[in-house]
């Protein structure tokens, strides 16, 4: 379905595609609104599920739920100390979708891997 142009859903988009941090609603919100006064909530949070649901970023669930700009399979990493989350540069492996399709009978179609331990940053501060 081809939605109709909105000026604040780019301004969203654009914010998650140029962000690093997988931002959430809340942080766009709060980035956002200096440059676009008449940004509500609601707006971000609308235009947020609007673009998950188009595949344009990705819904991460996390305690607080957050959107990556970046859409093709990769894996991450989430700090336990700070919460910050990173992208991790290696390949998606499609084995492992073949495999569980192949043991249980499912239909596998994509698979998120999640790594969880101490960010660099957080490690020197911790040994300094």
């Amino acid at each position: 379905m081809q939605r109709r142009y909105s000026k604040q859903r780019e301004l969203i988009l654009d914010c998650v595609k140029h962000s690093r941090s997988h931002p959430s609603a809340e942080m766009i919100y709060q980035q956002l609104r200096p440059y676009s006064p008449n940004l509500s909530r609601g707006t971000v949070y609308r235009n947020l599920n609007l673009l998950a649901e188009d595949g344009l970023v990705v819904r991460m669930s996390f305690p607080v739920e957050r959107f990556d700009g970046r859409t093709e399979p990769h894996s991450h990493f989430r700090c336990e100390r700070c919460g910050e989350i990173f992208d991790l540069d290696q390949p998606y492996e499609e084995r492992l979708d073949e495999e569980l399709s192949n043991q249980t009978g499912m239909r596998v179609s994509r698979h998120e891997l999640l790594f969880y331990g101490v960010c660099g940053t957080c490690a020197f501060q911790e040994d300094s």
